[in-house]
Formats: structure tokens, sequence, C-alpha cells
């Protein structure tokens, strides 16, 4: 540990992975010390934990005092932490000299199990009453809760000790096979003919062997009886809310099975959301208010991934300018908003979430979060937005208000043509239509810094996907949407489709050169910068997305970073 990161951690002030303890009026004993250690422990995050002994609360350096005699043997400190814990936590102790004065810098690794003193004392870091990181007391479900952010366990798995095959509707088992039917070839077509008994132990959702023994959460939750769920799953309840302004118009709640709460939200959708039409050539094209597809998506992601061990509603909110969707419980432990569009799928609830796969409900390549953001830019709107979540909720913006036609104009002109936008170059041209530029360089970066940077690694094909490199065929990434790329290493012009060129000279799109240059050299490696050359209209606002940001792009030739910082905007 240097002088200089201590200084870094300090200046940043405290937050979930950071505590500061200061020692000016007394000192900080054992016991107070190694429940600090376990409470940063017991957070979630990949990242390591720090506890700076001698900071201040407000970030002052006052210094640590000497724990052994005149000085602190930072060995005694890791041995004395591991031989208080459960597990034992091999923690790294420094002694670091900052602004005079002994800071005790003391690392917490992160851990796959929960984490308790040796007397038995369970915390967690997580933010208190007042919104600031505290260590509050972890009791058994906040303890599970844990253990499935973390992949550890899975809730819906659990057996619910109180319920028996009498809590489950028939009516129910009706409906999931109805939705199989309804969904060929996305659902699983094997269920259709079982029994109720037989479905159930066939997704796994009941403990049987001849007769049933015990009802897990999840067919609780897919199967239910109204009551059953009021009682044995207090946690389970789902808001439809209709808002104009301060205006409640809609405000009702529900404790219904998943699938009859998925239909009932769906038949509002339906006979709210508006449908404009426009002409293109001899095709009649509908542009929605809000793409179904996507907000179904949103809705079983929320029904799917929220923690069913806090108590809270999920919310669907249809604001007049947007469509607000939160649940309860934050992202599991290594998804967060700069890899929501790259991470492999972490479900908190697997069973569950496989259940709803097999009945058709969701993307059974687990890229639900892919479907919202395509069908939303498809349809010429901003790009959703995740940054209002925190670790204690996910808050999904999806904006409404007008829709770009020239764009979906272009979408349908090139798929008509055989060029067919994928989901990366639709977040290209969405950004150019919102940002007008797109770069690979760190902030600040000049032109010249970009173009002597050393080449990179390629990136990990992603699962199943084929690598959506530059190319310099028609239709290449970049250059089609009318921007040069300056500093290329290989001289290749592309020459952007017709109907690109069209849509980048009207009134929605930025102007457009006939043809650039890709900064990519032979091999596949380099790296890519594009700036729009004359003048543009207006980007207009992501309304609902509560921030103004300036999404990175590029990488390889391919929108990793886009993919990676395009919740944010």
């Amino acid at each position: 540990m240097t002088p200089d990161r201590v200084a870094r951690l300090v200046a940043e002030g405290e937050n979930l992975a950071v505590e500061f303890k200061g020692e000016e009026w007394s000192a900080l004993n054992d016991r107070d010390l190694v429940e600090t250690v376990v409470c940063l422990a017991n957070r979630i995050g990949a990242e390591s934990g720090w506890l700076l002994v001698g900071v201040e609360d407000g970030g002052r350096v006052t210094g640590a005092r000497a724990r052994h005699g005149d000085g602190t043997d930072v060995n005694k400190v890791a041995a004395m932490i591991a031989a208080r814990t459960r597990p034992a936590l091999p923690v790294r102790v420094s002694l670091v000299r900052l602004e005079e004065r002994d800071i005790l810098a003391i690392e917490v690794p992160p851990t796959r199990q929960a984490v308790a003193t040796s007397d038995g004392v369970f915390v967690r870091r997580a933010l208190g009453g007042d919104g600031r990181p505290a260590c509050v007391p972890m009791d058994f479900a906040a303890m599970q809760s844990l253990q499935a952010d973390r992949g550890l366990m899975d809730p819906s798995a659990q057996l619910v000790l109180a319920a028996g095959w009498e809590d489950l509707d028939p009516l129910e088992f009706e409906r999931f096979r109805r939705s199989i039917r309804e969904r060929r070839g996305r659902s699983d077509e094997s269920l259709v003919e079982l029994p109720d008994l037989e479905l159930a132990k066939a997704l796994g959702v009941v403990d049987a062997n001849g007769n049933v023994r015990g009802v897990r959460l999840a067919g609780l939750l897919l199967f239910g009886k109204d009551d059953a769920l009021r009682r044995l799953v207090p946690s389970h309840e789902a808001a439809f809310q209709a808002l104009r302004g301060l205006e409640v118009e809609v405000n009702d709640f529900f404790r219904w099975p998943l699938l009859r709460l998925m239909e009932e939200v769906e038949a509002r959708i339906r006979a709210r959301n508006r449908e404009q039409e426009m002409m293109v050539g001899l095709l009649r094209v509908g542009v929605p208010d809000y793409p179904e597809r996507a907000l179904r998506e949103a809705l079983a992601n929320a029904l799917i991934h929220r923690d069913y061990q806090r108590l809270g509603a999920i919310h669907f909110q249809w604001h007049g300018d947007r469509i607000e969707i939160s649940s309860p419980g934050g992202f599991p432990e290594g998804v967060g908003l700069e890899n929501l569009l790259v991470t492999a799928p972490r479900p908190r609830n697997p069973l569950l979430a496989d259940a709803f796969k097999r009945a058709g409900l969701v993307e059974r390549t687990a890229r639900g979060i892919d479907t919202i953001f395509f069908e939303q830019l498809r349809n010429g709107r901003p790009a959703p937005s995740y940054s209002r979540s925190d670790p204690s909720s996910v808050v999904v913006v999806i904006p409404g208000g007008e829709a770009s036609l020239e764009f979906v104009r272009l979408l349908v002109t090139e798929a008509q043509g055989g060029r067919v936008l994928g989901l990366d170059e639709m977040l290209m041209l969405n950004a150019l239509w919102q940002e007008r530029s797109l770069g690979t360089g760190a902030p600040g970066a000049t032109d010249a810094e970009v173009r002597e940077r050393e080449p990179c690694d390629p990136p990990p094909a992603r699962r199943g996907r084929a690598d959506r490199g530059a190319r310099t065929e028609e239709g290449a990434n970049l250059a089609p949407f009318g921007c040069d790329i300056p500093g290329a290493r290989r001289q290749g012009r592309v020459r952007a489709p017709a109907g690109v060129r069209a849509f980048a000279a009207g009134a929605d799109g930025p102007a457009v050169r006939d043809d650039a240059r890709l900064d990519q050299p032979a091999g596949g490696r380099g790296v890519v910068q594009a700036e729009c050359r004359s003048g543009l209209p207006p980007a207009p606002a992501a309304r609902g997305s509560g921030e103004d940001s300036s999404p990175r792009w590029g990488h390889q030739g391919r929108p990793l970073r886009a993919r990676q910082s395009i919740a944010r905007a």
C-alpha cells in the first residue's frame, strides 16, 4: 500500500468499500476493529474493501495510535483479525505515512460466504437510514440475500415450510400450459401434456417422491393461490401506476401468481399504448409509443431477478414521457452499469428464471437486456437507462416522446436492401444522434494520443455471437454513419449505403460524408475514433433518464465500450 493510494482513498471519502476510523479522542479497540472488518467483508462487490484507521469521518487525517507498546506490528494485527473471524479472513495490513502521521490501512479481500466475528456477530456494509454507508446488523434474511447476490444460493429453490400442494391453484397450471402453446418455438413444448404434479416436478418447484413433501418459493410464485401468496410470501407485491405529473390516475397493487400478473400488466399496456403509422415505399410500418416486447422483457426481468427476501413492491409506472420499472434488490455481484450489456447472465433466482424460459416468457438465450435495448432503438427512441439503480433497487427508465421516424425509415430501408443493422450498429448510430461523437481515448485524450496508443488484443468473443469487428465492405460499422475516422493505418475506404446517407442528411441525423477511413490495422487490432464533421441539429433529450452523460465508444473496431456504458446514458 502506497501513500498515494491512501491519499486517493481519503480524498474520495467513505463509501460502501471504504470506512474511516479516527483515534483522535480514543483508541479503537480490537472488538470494534474486527466488527468493522467483518462489515466490509459482508458487502456486495468483487473488489477489496478498505479500513483506514487514523482518519476521521470527514476525511481529516489524525493518525493511528500505537497498538503494541511504542509501535504497531502489522503482522500481529493481521493474525488477530484472522483468529477472531469465522471463517478466518486473510487481510493485508500496512502502516502508511501520510501528512506526517501513521495510517493503519487494512485491505479486506472479497469473500464468497458470510463472515462473522468469533463471538457470532454478523454485520454487513449497507446504506443507513441517512443514506450514508454504515455497518448494520445482518439477520438471516439479509444473509440469504447476500448469498443470492453472490450466486451461492437460489432463494426461489428454497422450501416454504408452511406451504403444501393444496396451496397451489390448478388454474395457474393451465395458464402455464397455455403460455407454452401460444409461444411454440420459444417454449418447452414437452411440458404441455403433463398433469399438474408431473409438470411441477419437471420444473423442480416441488419436493416430491410419490407424495409432495414440500413446495419451493418458485412454485408458490408461479402457481400459488392468492391467499397463500399473501400469507406465505408477504414480500411479493407489484403495482401498476399511471401518473400525470403529481396526479395519480391509476394506482393498483397485486399479489397474484406471476403469469397472471404478467397477463394483467400486458393487457394494460396494450390498452394505453398508441401507435402511429408511416409508409416506407409500399410497406406500412407501425411505430408504437413503447415497444411491447421490450416492456414485457423488462417486467419479466423485474419479477425474476427481484430480491424476494426484501419487503417492497415492483413498480410499473407509466408517466407522460417515460415508463419506469423498479424492483427491490440491486444488481447481483459482478453486474453493474459498466458491463450490463456484455456480462454473462447472473439470475438471482435461477429456478424461477428457468421456468419463465420454459414458458416462453423470456429469451432462452438469457439476453433480455439486449432485447430491451434493441426494441427501443429500432422504434426510433433513445436507449433505456439504468442509471437510477442503486444497491437496494434496480430501476430501468424507458423514454417515450416523439420517435425519430427517419431513424425507423433508415432501418426498414436497410433491411429491405439485405443490410440488417444489429444492436451494436444501432447503439453507435444512437450515440451519434444523441452525442454526435464517438471515441476510444480516455476523457480529454487528443487524436494524436489515440493514434499513438499501442494496439490491443481483440476481446473474447461474446457468447455464441459473431464478432462485429470493423468491416471494409459496404455497410461497415462506423463509416456508414457519415463520420470521418482519423489516423487510418490501413488505406481502406468504405462507402455509406444510400439509405444511411439519406438519413444522415435529414433533419434528425448528422451530416454525412460519402466515404470515411477506418483506423484499423491489419490483423484486427487498433483503435477507432470518429467525429462528425459538419453542423448537427440539437440532439433530442433522453426524457426521464435523470442524467446527462457522454459515453466513450469503440474498441478494436467494435463498440464494446459502447455496450458497457450505454446503460448510463
